[in-house]
């Protein structure tokens, strides 16, 4: 789906790690919760309270999920799950274009 139709878009930016993360919230019709963002490179931390499948819009970044000892690399056209209430780590070597989708239970 290159498009979201009919949604609501909070104005305020989310912003993360000095301005390096960026992301706007977008809520569809049905009320499910996604962000659309931008990270510049670096490494970064994250943490979670809703589960989230984040999908790789353009670019790359290579990923540490909860309970791996391997780093993963995905790219554009790629997704991974993050389960809830956990970290994650992140290196991101070029500009990262992405969606995270918020899972509700």
């Amino acid at each position: 789906m290159g498009q979201f139709e009919n949604v609501t878009v909070i104005k305020n930016a989310n912003v993360y790690f000095e301005g390096k993360v960026t992301s706007r919230t977008v809520i569809l019709p049905d009320g499910t919760k996604k962000t659309l963002g931008i990270m510049l490179p670096g490494e970064y931390d994250f943490g979670t309270a809703a589960a989230e499948i984040m999908e790789i819009l353009a670019g790359e970044m290579t990923v540490l999920l909860p309970g791996q000892s391997n780093w993963v690399t995905y790219k554009t056209g790629d997704s991974f799950q993050v389960p809830a209430n956990s970290r994650f780590q992140l290196k991101v070597p070029v500009v990262a274009d992405y969606c995270c989708s918020y899972i509700e239970n």
